[in-house]
C-alpha cells in the first residue's frame, strides 16, 4: 500500500498524519505517477489550518515531480517511463499520485526531478509576476519581500533579468547573503530598519514601481507606503496572515496606486499558458541564467516538521519532501 500525507482535522503542523491510502489508479485523462519529491509551499499551510478550506480528509501538496506509472484512457502525450512535473494537482504528499495530464509538463533531459519539483510552481509564479501581472521594464525600482526564500529568489532573477534594480528585504545576515547572490542590489534587513523609510531613502523618495509582497499582514501598510504614485502592490501571498479588508480611499491617498491579488490558476490557466511559463522557466534553468537552490530535504514522513520550519522562517530556498 503507498504512504501518503493525510489531513483529517485542520490545525498546525501536528495534524499532518503520516498513513497508507489506496492504490490509486488513473481514470481518462490522468497519469498515475511514482513522486520522486514534492514542493513544500505556504499555500499547503493555508489549507492544513484551514485558511483555504478544503473537504477532509485530504492529502495536502500541490506540486512535484516524478516517474509516469500509468495513463488513463484518451491520454496521447505521455506514457510509462515520461519523466513530468505538475503544480496545482492536489495530493502530491504521497509516494503516489494521480494528476491530469493536461497539468503535466515534460522534464528535460538536463533537468533533475528534484530541481523541476523545487521550481515549478514558484518559477510559474515568478513569472507570471514579473512578465504579466505587473510587466517589469528596465529601470524599475522593484521592492521583494523574503527575497532569500524560493518564491522570493526566483523574482528576484527575473527582475533582474528584465532590467530592474531590485531592493530586497530579509530578516537575517544569512539571508540578506542569499538574497545578494540572487541579484538583488540592495537589501534592508528589516528586524533593523524600517522597510519603507529605507526604501525611500533609496529611491531618493520616490518610492518603488512595485512591489511583489508575498508576507501579507505585517508588510502591506509599508508596501503600500513604499510605492511611488501610480505604482502597483502586487500581493501574492499572506505567510504572516492574510490582509484585513481595505479602504479603496487608501489607494487614492498613497499616490493613485493599485493594488492587486493574483493567483496561480488565473496565470496559467490552460495548458498551453502553463507550458509556456514552464518552459521559459525551465529553459532559464537549462542555460544557468536562473537558478533554484533547495533549502532542505525531508522524508515523506518528516512533512511536519517541514511546515514548522517553513512557517518559521529557520530556512532559504526549497523544501521537498522525498518519498520512500
Amino acid at each position: 500500500m503507498p504512504h501518503a500525507i493525510l489531513v483529517r482535522r485542520t490545525g498546525g503542523p501536528e495534524v499532518l498524519e503520516y498513513g497508507e491510502i489506496d492504490p490509486p489508479s488513473p481514470h481518462p485523462g490522468e497519469l498515475l505517477v511514482d513522486v520522486a519529491a514534492a514542493g513544500v509551499n505556504f499555500i499547503d499551510t493555508y489549507m492544513r489550518d484551514g485558511m483555504y478550506p478544503r473537504d477532509l480528509p485530504f492529502v495536502p501538496g500541490q506540486e512535484g515531480a516524478g516517474t509516469v506509472v500509468a495513463a488513463g484512457g484518451e491520454v496521447t502525450s505521455f506514457a510509462p517511463g515520461d519523466r513530468v512535473a505538475w503544480m496545482g494537482g492536489p495530493a502530491s504528499y504521497a509516494e503516489q499520485v494521480l494528476i491530469n495530464a493536461d497539468t503535466a509538463v515534460r522534464i528535460p533531459d538536463g533537468i533533475d526531478d528534484e530541481t523541476a519539483a523545487a521550481a515549478l510552481l514558484q518559477g510559474v509564479t515568478a513569472h507570471y509576476l514579473v512578465v504579466s501581472t505587473y510587466p517589469v521594464r528596465p529601470g524599475d525600482d522593484v521592492l521583494i519581500h523574503a527575497a532569500a526564500g524560493g518564491t522570493g529568489s526566483m523574482i528576484v532573477q527575473f527582475a533582474k533579468a528584465k532590467g530592474a534594480r531590485v531592493i530586497a528585504t530579509v530578516s537575517t545576515v544569512d539571508k540578506e547573503k542569499r538574497a545578494r547572490e540572487a541579484g538583488a542590489d540592495d537589501v534592508i534587513r528589516y528586524t533593523e530598519v524600517d522597510f519603507t523609510e529605507e526604501t525611500r531613502r533609496l529611491t531618493n523618495g520616490k518610492g518603488v514601481e512595485v512591489v511583489y509582497d508575498g508576507v501579507g499582514r505585517t508588510t502591506f501598510d509599508g508596501s503600500l507606503a513604499s510605492l511611488t504614485r501610480r505604482g502597483m502592490l502586487v500581493l501574492f501571498g499572506a505567510a504572516s496572515g492574510a490582509v484585513p479588508p481595505v479602504d479603496p480611499q487608501r489607494l487614492r491617498a498613497a499616490g493613485s496606486v493599485y493594488l492587486t491579488r493574483p493567483t496561480t490558476a488565473h496565470y496559467a490557466d490552460t495548458s498551453e499558458e502553463l507550458r509556456w511559463r514552464a518552459g521559459e522557466v525551465f529553459d532559464a534553468l537549462d542555460s544557468g541564467a536562473l537558478s533554484v537552490r533547495i533549502g532542505g530535504r525531508y522524508p515523506l514522513a518528516d512533512a511536519a516538521r517541514a511546515h514548522e520550519d517553513l512557517q518559521s522562517r529557520r530556512t532559504t530556498g526549497k523544501l521537498l519532501l522525498i518519498p520512500g
